[in-house]
């Protein structure tokens, strides 16, 4: 199958999760330290369904840096592309859920994707991949030059948040499959949606050649050349929202790589969804 190689972010997930019923400042709960970062959960969810993945992101020269590229190597993921970075800490993500695994509050502690420039990329090595993925937590200039690149292969991002996703706006055009949320297209689009289907008709309108908008547990929409597919998402299976945007992006992806139509795409993606507790432990 096609090789996959996700630009971004790699850390560590510190994901904090409420019991029920607790009201105090100082909850009970659960605390699990697990590998993160988008890039790295599409890489980890691209592996696990067979999809020859590697993965360009920063890692530290640290003992959790060490940690961390053992862990990657364990998933079945090519480091060939990962970027040491001696002397500067490998990222931390705290995320607190609230019982429901609604997302309270998250802190990224992830500097070390600043100093990402193209200039510490063997782009030479990565030519020949069959897709290219990007996300938005790498610097605004380095999507600018992976966009830019005439030796690269089609681009997919995947915007990360709305805060971020504004560094997308000016390589729009560049991508062959965008995948986001409602709210992330409002941003990027600057209106308001009523629902995903007029998201993802409005980023095709300002360039993107294939959007795929989720919606929380409304209907999702996929809008591309050969059409468009609307679909609303089963249950959650384990109700925590972290990881579960990328786990729906790599299922997605994975089938349509296959040549799977739209809305077999879409069913793929929902089941990733459900099944990220295997790969992302």
């Amino acid at each position: 199958m096609t090789t996959v190689i996700c630009f971004g972010a790699a850390h560590w997930d510190i994901i904090a999760r409420a019991k029920p019923d607790s009201r105090s400042l100082d909850r009970p709960g659960t605390v699990e330290t697990r590998p993160g970062g988008v890039a790295l959960n599409v890489a980890t969810a691209l592996a696990a369904q067979e999809v020859d993945t590697m993965l360009v992101a920063p890692v530290g020269g640290d003992e959790e840096g060490a940690r961390l590229l053992a862990a990657i190597r364990g998933r079945g993921i090519d480091t060939g592309g990962l970027v040491i970075r001696n002397g500067r800490e490998t990222g931390r993500y705290v995320a607190i859920e609230e019982a429901d695994g609604s997302l309270l509050q998250a802190i990224a502690d992830n500097g070390i994707l600043d100093t990402m420039t193209p200039e510490r990329i063997d782009f030479r090595n990565l030519s020949k991949a069959g897709i290219w993925m990007v996300e938005t937590n790498l610097p605004e200039t380095l999507l600018k030059a992976i966009a830019a690149r005439e030796d690269r292969p089609p681009l997919v991002a995947n915007p990360v948040s709305e805060a971020k996703v504004p560094r997308l706006a000016p390589i729009l055009s560049s991508l062959a499959t965008l995948y986001c949320n409602r709210r992330e297209a409002e941003v990027l689009c600057d209106a308001a949606f009523g629902d995903a289907r007029a998201a993802a008709s409005a980023l095709r309108d300002r360039g993107v050649a294939r959007a795929v908008v989720t919606d929380g547990a409304a209907e999702a929409a996929d809008d591309g050349p050969g059409g468009g597919v609307a679909a609303h998402p089963p249950p959650l299976a384990n109700k925590s929202v972290t990881g579960a945007g990328d786990a729906f992006m790599a299922g997605h992806l994975a089938a349509a790589l296959t040549g799977a139509p739209p809305a077999a795409a879409m069913e793929r993606g929902f089941k990733s969804v459900n099944e990220r507790d295997t790969w992302y432990r």
